[in-house]
């Protein structure tokens, strides 16, 4: 037997396992809402549920409070009520009705009135009648908002009033006094009969049958057509309210024992919700169902649970678990093993949840990865002590009897345990995952590769078959997942994004198969497709037979989160994708394209919230396991359709110039005929509108439109402000979607901005005769001026710019004609001796020649064609030089060389000036570079030479030399485009104060063509 488990086994317990099986057949979850969430205080006593859809608390000394799902809002005694006690709530249209211990409070739209009178219990209303429950008999409301003392007869009058209901024909009123029956509430005077003098609290009816709790004496169910028979439930006691839920189920709230569930047929206890499965307290108040069908408790020092009847089960710390981090989880014929924080491993079964004793040496560690073999042999992977080897070995016991007879032999299993690590002669501590196939074992290591081995039990014989690695051709040693196909190749998946898989003894690494370094973390297969998990760029699926190509998962909805911890497949052909933010159920067409998401978060009683990397499973029964950083979670398949309830949409305000409109009613003026009258100042209107989910509050989306405009794009945002509208009529309209896009019906309100004075017609032509004269006159003297002003700065604009482009256009024309002459010079010279140097001279110097000649025409041109008549220039150089030279272009662009404009030949007369007056008045050979790059908005231009320097070659030049003005006037050409210091030329100077050369550097500002 295992070193503890969590269920007493008694002759017992096998039947109780058997009916608790049957009985549990819906899974019981608890939310729970404490002062962490925003409740001012953890008594919570009463429970309503508005027509918006609101939920309302009842508090014991924090007021009242207001949730919609996901906030909480606080009315108190600083707010406007009476008292901060509070033990019921009626809902009532757009009436709240309180009771407290000082009475009744009212909230109409936000606003409180009070009524004073005694301590308060329950307030119920029949037609149009409110009657108000105390401590010291029954009361009415008056449309007045006074209180009426109702007259029964003495006794009632003096006793304190729990509960009254009407079944149809007959009143039934709790009392501490006593169950009391009468037919009119009307009468004069009451005939009321006592059924029975005791302490009643709650009464209720289903069917037939009338269920009227006692505080400490049961519940006793009484037949409306024969109130004589009657049947005690002597258990629970200590009863505060009860109610019908679920159909045919009675909840009986108890101050001692949390909540009893009993059937209505039988009477037997079908479950209890207490301490033992979740309530912190078991002092239970009251109970509510929602519109949803949540169930809502209330309780004395707990707060509020949520109840969730859903498909999903949750195991934690307070439910038997050691630690609430579930690392692994693995299903065999024995159970569901998982790996529980760094507390060891533990089973569930039909037995419970049990402890699995494991060595010393394998204890308070992180279990990673769980396998098993077709023989039941179970492996577990660890972080930094190796494998667990967990299995049963046959053993021959002969038998001998007082004759020392020696009988047939007889086999038993035996257990047996054995780690295998580096002190065991395995290569490998750190396991990532493991898979298990008979006797042969692979298991993927965090950065060493892959291990292939089997180890026999029964000759504690392991043997090591082989390791894959880099050398064997696995390019990424970070894997994160191993899954084998149906042709029996072993996919591994890894933490640079590769994909690959071991066939025989054969590593085929397919690389970075989505063609980005996303991790990829899950892997696995359905029909003929495989699919992707990866940390950050959601979920890939490829269904070629070499899997070399994939698609990312898309359609109608998004992922709740991109990145993918758990990937896995249900029975029913849905594709779950465990997150950071819960799980999402995938409904997939044909085509692999996500039709449909659900998803399931702390909210949809999915309470582990973040999963555990690749901890998930499914059974023979084929429920689904979750293993989550807070705890395990059980999804149980059902048939239960997902809730489709139309979303109810409502104004929550309307404001006009940042003031609310307190005069309408707005659940009667939308969607009506009602149009809201507005002053011609009044040009600002702003509207906050509301649906309530108390499941999905994060889910609401809202859209919204102005008279015929098109609607805008579904936004959380639910208020829209207006300001400056047109005068006149105006169709405000407002739509919500809930979290399943399932769509509101849309909202309108209509308003109406009334004309000012100056835009009425009997005003306008009043003044329209004497306004045209003026403006008439006075605009045609001011248009004559500003004509005449304009024309003439236009012509002296024009006049400049000509002037500029020809002066622009003329340096662009301009070429050294002693340049021109020594290439032509040239050209003779080798004409005889060269030819093939002159036909190569020739060709360039045409094609210098042809670049200058079509640039000069040009304001812009490309910088990729400077750059080709740069070379054309510095080739004709070249073959003219005595000396050779080398030139380099570098580009370092953001952008492509065709698509950056610069002015043409500006760089050319910089480049001549380096080569004439540097390179060539050096001994050694020369070099020439040119840089191109952009730099925060701006082309920098730098020219480099190995030459003299710049003011040695100076002092040699003549003062009438024609390279120098061609300097001086392209300077200041680049200071107009560029503005000033736009040109630096300095010399290179290395540390010995020797000069390099010069380096010129140019500004440009970045402009392309588009």
């Amino acid at each position: 037997m295992t070193k503890a488990l969590r269920f007493l086994i008694s002759p017992f317990f096998f039947l109780g396992l058997i009916i608790g099986n049957i009985t549990y057949a819906q899974n019981k979850q608890l939310r729970p809402y404490t002062l962490e969430d925003g409740l001012p205080q953890s008594q919570v006593y009463a429970i309503s549920q508005d027509a918006k859809g609101y939920l309302w608390l009842g508090t014991q000394g924090g007021g009242l409070v207001c949730f919609d799902g996901e906030d909480f809002k606080v009315y108190n005694e600083t707010t406007g009520l009476e008292s901060n006690y509070i033990n019921a709530i009626k809902a009532s249209k757009d009436t709240l009705f309180l009771g407290t211990n000082k009475g009744v409070s009212l909230m109409v739209r936000n606003k409180i009135f009070n009524i004073s009178g005694p301590k308060v219990n329950d307030i119920t209303r029949f037609g149009n009648a409110t009657y108000v429950l105390t401590d010291s008999g029954l009361y009415m409301l008056s449309n007045k908002h006074t209180l009426i003392k109702k007259t029964l007869n003495n006794e009632i009058d003096n006793s304190q009033i729990n509960d009254l209901i009407y079944d149809g024909s007959r009143f039934w009123m709790a009392t501490s006094s006593g169950l009391w029956v009468f037919k009119d509430m009307n009468e004069e005077v009451i005939s009321a009969e006592n059924l029975d003098a005791n302490d009643y609290k709650s009464v209720t009816v289903f069917g037939s049958k009338v269920f009227a709790a006692t505080f400490d004496d049961g519940t006793k169910v009484y037949n409306q057509s024969n109130m004589s028979e009657e049947v005690l439930v002597k258990e629970p006691l200590r009863i505060n309210q009860i109610s019908i839920k679920n159909s045919n189920q009675l909840w009986v709230c108890t101050d001692s024992n949390g909540i009893s569930v009993i059937d209505t047929d039988s009477y037997e206890e079908l479950f209890t919700i207490n301490q033992e499965n979740g309530l912190s307290t078991p002092h239970v108040r009251q109970t509510f169902t929602d519109r949803q069908g949540n169930i809502w408790i209330a309780t004395s020092g707990g707060g509020l649970y949520k109840y969730f009847q859903n498909n999903f089960k949750h195991y934690n710390t307070d439910t038997g678990l050691n630690g609430n981090r579930v690392y692994a989880v693995h299903h065999n014929a024995d159970g569901l093993w998982i790996s529980n924080s760094e507390a060891g491993l533990m089973k569930i079964n039909a037995f419970g949840i049990q402890d699995i004793d494991i060595p010393i040496d394998f204890s308070e560690v992180k279990i990673k990865t769980i396998s098993s073999s077709i023989n039941g042999n179970l492996w577990f992977g660890s972080d930094g002590r190796g494998l667990l080897f967990k299995g049963k070995i046959k053993e021959k016991v002969i038998l001998k009897d007082s004759l020392k007879t020696i009988k047939k032999p007889r086999f038993t299993q035996r257990e047996i345990t054995k780690v295998l690590n580096s002190e065991s002669d395995f290569p490998f501590d750190w396991i990532r995952q493991v898979h298990a196939e008979n006797d042969t074992i692979w298991a993927a290591t965090y950065a060493s590769g892959i291990v292939k081995f089997s180890y026999q039990p029964e000759k504690d014989s392991l043997v090591i078959y082989n390791t894959y690695a880099s050398s064997e051709g696995i390019e990424d040693l970070q894997i994160r997942h191993i899954q084998k196909d149906k042709k029996n190749r072993l996919w591994y998946v890894t933490q640079k994004g590769h994909l690959g898989y071991l066939k025989g003894n054969t590593i085929t690494d397919l690389g970075i198969v989505l063609g980005q370094n996303s991790p990829i973390n899950s892997i696995v297969f359905n029909n003929n497709s495989m699919f992707l998990g990866t940390a950050g760029n959601g979920v890939w699926r490829s269904n070629d037979t070499e899997f070399r190509s994939f698609k990312k998962l898309q359609g109608k909805k998004d992922l709740t989160s991109e990145n993918v911890y758990q990937l896995i497949f249900d029975s029913q052909g849905y594709l779950w994708v465990g997150s950071e933010r819960g799980v999402d159920k995938l409904e997939l067409n044909m085509n692999s394209e996500i039709e449909d998401i659900f998803h399931f978060s702390r909210n949809d009683g999915f309470l582990g919230v973040e999963t555990c990397l690749n901890a998930v499973d499914i059974d023979k029964n084929r429920h689904l396991w979750f293993g989550t950083i807070y705890g395990l979670t059980e999804y149980i398949p059902s048939e239960n359709n997902q809730n489709t309830k139309t979303p109810v949409l409502f104004l929550e305000d309307v404001k006009v110039a940042y003031k609310s409109v307190d005069s309408i009613n707005l659940l009667k003026s939308t969607n009506s005929e009602y149009v809201l009258q507005l002053q011609p100042n009044q040009r600002q209107v702003s509207f906050s509108f509301k649906t309530i989910d108390l499941d999905h509050p994060d889910g609401i989306e809202y859209r919204y439109k102005l008279n015929n405009d098109g609607w805008s794009p579904w936004t959380v945002n639910n208020t829209q402000d207006f300001s400056e509208l047109n005068f006149g009529k105006h169709d405000f309209t407002v739509q919500s979607r809930n979290y399943r896009w399932i769509e509101s019906n849309p909202l309108q309100f209509s308003f109406f901005i009334e004309k000012p004075l100056y835009r009425k017609s009997w005003f306008q032509w009043t003044l329209i005769g004497f306004a045209l004269l003026v403006v008439a006159t006075l605009g045609l003297q001011y248009v004559k001026r500003l004509k005449q002003k304009n024309e003439k700065e236009t012509k002296q604009l024009q006049l400049e710019n000509h002037l500029l482009s020809l002066e622009q256009k003329a340096l662009r024309l301009q070429m050294n004609p002693h340049f021109i002459f020594n290439v032509l010079n040239g050209i003779k010279a080798t004409a005889s001796t060269k030819p093939e140097k002159m036909k190569e001279t020739v060709n360039s110097f045409a094609a210098l020649l042809r670049d200058t000649l079509n640039n000069s025409r040009k304001e812009l041109i490309s910088l990729k064609q400077e750059i080709k008549t740069l070379e054309h220039y510095i080739r004709v150089e070249q073959l003219m030089a005595e000396k050779p030279f080398t030139y380099d272009i570098d580009l370092d662009l953001e952008i492509d060389s065709e698509e950056i404009l610069i002015p043409p030949m500006l760089i050319q007369p910089f480049v001549e000036n380096a080569i004439r007056h540097g390179i060539l008045k050096i001994e050694d050979e020369g070099k020439l570079t040119i840089s191109f790059k952009t730099k925060e908005g701006q082309l920098e231009v730098i020219i480099q030479d190995n030459g003299i320097g710049i003011y040695q070659s100076q002092q040699q030049k003549q003062k009438a030399d024609h390279q120098s003005m061609a300097l001086k006037v392209t300077k200041e050409r680049l200071e107009s485009i560029s503005g000033k210091n736009a040109l630096t030329i300095q010399e290179i100077k290395q540390p010995n104060g020797y000069i390099k050369g010069t380096e010129i550097s140019l500004m440009l500002p970045l402009e392309t063509d588009y």
